[in-house]
């Protein structure tokens, strides 16, 4: 727990644990506007959900929410009464944004769920604060903090954040019915912690609940499974997906943990941050099956197109075999390799074949890194060069329509097996003999 948790002596309210927390975020100039306007006559607001778990961790606080006994017209009154913004993000639901000093905060009055589908709940505003935490996923989400610092847990989440344990708020089964979503979330935070952190009754439980995630919006899906892939501990997380026939569930295609495991692996050799796109490639290692999991995911088409290149260029972006003789001599990499990298990323975008590359390597577990580390360090200075002639160059010559393209293209083949280094004079030396080129075939044409 964060150093600036402390414990102190407990005063009987419940869910009190004597624990005091203590950081800047919580008074900072934005926020206390806020707080204040809520406050008044003694309410008991608090700070809830994912701040209060990061403030004990001791991890950097991003997103501040606030929970306050309160139904939602009453805090919207309150906080315009202050001069505060207000947003109604999620109104129906209890949920508004106040925006103070540029930043938005969101505001959720406590609630329990009247009826839920595992897609959406009807709820019901309530001024306790057991039965709002009682209503959230895991008991380390369940925690809410007093602007004083005084700390509440209802559900044992402050031991589960010592052991540390992914468990759910009560029945398991339940809470899943109640989200659905709530089976990945389970895995995205056992890849946060590790998974020997889930515990194992709730790991059950999502198991057995499984076929309940194809009720689920697919955007939703998605990103909670990208989030997962990123996370320190995900090649494990992955593989118990895939044991537990959760991966099954998000898409029915031959996933290869282990290929995702390697790749993890090279990531952290070479210095990479996890890219939970290049990852998903190796989880699916066949370009086959990008197109029908990236529907399932519902992946953006941007994501989509790379995910498909990452997965096409991956049989020819293997690295060369490593050379005994240079490695025995401590040279330097063969200039013909990089030579024909540089000419690849012109071609096909340096980020796609770096991580084409690593695909490659990834299927090959155990491969030499000392290839990868040239190309990851060529591909992180890589500025895309650009051809010294245009086609007005050849339009000026008398070259029109489709002639145009293709001495564009006799030059840039030129260029590209120069390694780029021609300037526009020796270009355009070239682009004579491309003018020629070009009107000898339309002669032979006649």
């Amino acid at each position: 727990m964060a150093a600036k948790a402390k414990r102190a002596s407990a005063n009987g309210v419940p869910g009190a644990t004597g624990v005091r927390v203590s950081e800047d975020w919580m008074t900072g100039p934005a926020v206390a506007p806020v707080i204040a306007a809520l406050r008044e006559g003694g309410i008991d607001v608090r700070f809830v959900g994912g701040c209060v778990r990061d403030a004990l961790l001791g991890n950097p606080v991003a997103d501040i929410d606030i929970g306050v006994p309160l139904p939602p017209d009453e805090a919207v009154r309150r906080l315009e009464a202050a001069g505060l913004r207000v947003v109604p993000t999620g109104i129906a639901h209890g949920t508004v944004t106040a925006v103070s000093d540029s930043t938005g905060f969101e505001v959720t009055s406590l609630r329990r769920d009247v009826e839920t589908d595992g897609r959406r709940a009807v709820v019901a505003f309530t001024d306790q604060w057991r039965e709002d935490a009682l209503r959230r996923d895991f008991t380390i989400n369940a925690l809410s903090l007093r602007p004083d610092g005084a700390v509440f847990d209802y559900f044992g989440g402050l031991a589960d954040l010592d052991a540390p344990c992914i468990r759910f708020v009560g029945d398991p089964h339940e809470r899943i019915r109640e989200d659905h979503l709530r089976i990945l979330r389970f895995y995205r935070f056992a890849a946060g912690f590790g998974m020997a952190a889930g515990d194992p009754a709730s790991r059950a439980a999502c198991s057995a609940e499984a076929a309940r995630i194809d009720a689920l919006s697919r955007e939703r899906v998605g990103q909670e499974v990208l989030k997962t892939l990123a996370e320190p501990f995900a090649a494990e997380a992955v593989e118990a997906m895939a044991s537990d026939g959760i991966l099954e569930a998000v898409a029915d295609t031959a996933w290869i943990p282990a290929r995702f495991r390697s790749m993890a692996a090279l990531e952290a050799a070479l210095g990479l941050p996890p890219d939970p796109c290049r990852r998903l490639a190796a989880l699916i290692g066949d370009s086959g099956r990008a197109d029908a999991v990236g529907r399932s995911l519902r992946l953006s088409r941007k994501r989509a197109d790379r995910l498909l290149a990452i997965l096409q260029l991956a049989p020819d972006a293997a690295p060369d075999p490593p050379d005994p003789d240079a490695a025995a001599e401590g040279s330097a990499p063969r200039p013909g390799r990089l030579r024909a990298v540089r000419a690849a990323f012109y071609r096909h975008g340096a980020e796609n074949w770096r991580d084409a590359s690593l695909l490659a390597a990834a299927a090959r577990d155990g491969a030499d890194t000392g290839p990868l580390r040239d190309l990851v360090q060529a591909a992180a200075g890589w500025q895309r060069p650009v051809l010294p002639v245009r086609g007005a160059d050849l339009a000026a010559r008398g070259i029109a329509g489709p002639a145009i393209g293709k001495g564009l293209k006799f030059v840039e083949r030129w260029w590209i097996a120069q390694d780029f280094r021609p300037g526009r004079e020796a270009a355009l030396e070239k682009l004579e003999e491309a003018i020629a080129l070009v009107r000898g075939m339309e002669g032979g044409r006649r």
